[in-house]
């Protein structure tokens, strides 16, 4: 590891943090995972990562581990929709204020770029889809609000202090490691739970919703290259989805098709999601490569 460059991973003890840290360690950078352990479980640390198991609200002790890192991949959050309606103040200080003090961290520490776990749930309900990134957000809960906030700081802190930022709107992020009680392709997770348990899926709504479900391993394919492309770092908004909307309905017949389901209510969420990735292969030459089929195969063979 002698002269490897040093990268940071907030929330790598997470799902999607996790999988960046892992494909980081492959490309032989010295890899800092920071997480609480609020959401993340140890065991998704990498072995060879050096972990601090510290919050990112303590500036102080942030600043001298992003201290010269090439990058700060900012994973960090409460991402639960529920959570953050049902303790709003709790979920804006981890989303919000998290968010500021991994900026302020990298600048005064000379972080050379931070690369932001944006969402789609900034835009809320749109009338049009595909969803890109011209549209004026629109977020229906304070989660999608919290998230939409860290993307103007990302902004601010590029313009008025020179630091290098991105921001990857990811849509319902799935796969290996995904938590049930998690947020990211939670419908994914429940239902791959259910499954496994020889269960009934259950569906919230009328599963008529569709989400543009995006598998993790292209997400980290978008965030290495973000840190690697040099044309971007102006605190530039990037969607990064499979571009293909799918119902909750038909998730259920691919996880298990042809069975009885049972309903709950509905949540406060967007009912439709489609991403335009045309920005993502414009900005950073990135294309989605696993389709929904094909990696919710995965998941089932995985439990075979």
């Amino acid at each position: 590891m002698d002269g490897a460059q040093k990268v940071v991973v907030t929330g790598g003890a997470g799902f999607i943090g996790s999988h960046i840290a892992d494909a980081l360690l492959a490309r032989g950078y010295e890899v800092h995972v920071i997480d609480n352990l609020a959401g993340g479980k140890r065991q998704n640390v990498p072995e060879k990562a050096v972990f601090h198991e510290i919050d990112i609200l303590d500036t102080a002790l942030i600043t001298p581990i992003l201290s010269g890192a090439r990058a700060v991949f900012h994973e960090a959050a409460l991402p639960r929709v529920q959570f953050s309606i049902d303790k709003p103040l709790d979920a804006h200080r981890a989303n919000v204020d998290g968010t500021l003090s991994v900026l302020v961290a990298a600048r005064e520490g000379g972080a050379g770029r931070v690369i932001y776990a944006a969402s789609a749930s900034a835009y809320g309900n749109q009338e049009m889809l595909p969803m890109k990134e011209t549209m004026r957000p629109s977020p229906v809960n304070p989660y999608g609000l919290h998230k939409y906030i860290g993307e103007m700081y990302m902004e601010m802190f590029s313009r008025v202090y020179g630091l290098p930022t991105v921001s990857l709107r990811y849509f319902n992020v799935y796969g290996p490691r995904m938590d049930a009680e998690g947020p990211y392709g939670l419908a994914i997770a429940r239902f791959m739970k259910l499954y496994a348990n020889g269960e009934k899926l259950t569906i919230v709504g009328d599963g008529t919703q569709t989400r543009d479900f995006t598998h993790v391993r292209d997400v980290v394919a978008a965030n290495l290259l973000a840190m690697e492309k040099e044309n971007i770092g102006a605190g530039e908004i990037i969607n990064i989805g499979a571009g293909r909307n799918i119902s909750v309905n038909y998730l259920a017949d691919l996880v298990d098709p042809g069975k009885e389901r049972s309903m709950l209510p509905p949540r406060i969420e967007a009912h439709d999601s489609r991403a335009d990735t045309s920005r993502a292969k414009a900005l950073l030459g990135w294309e989605p490569q696993v389709m929904i089929e094909e990696g919710i195969a995965e998941l089932k063979s995985a439990l075979a």
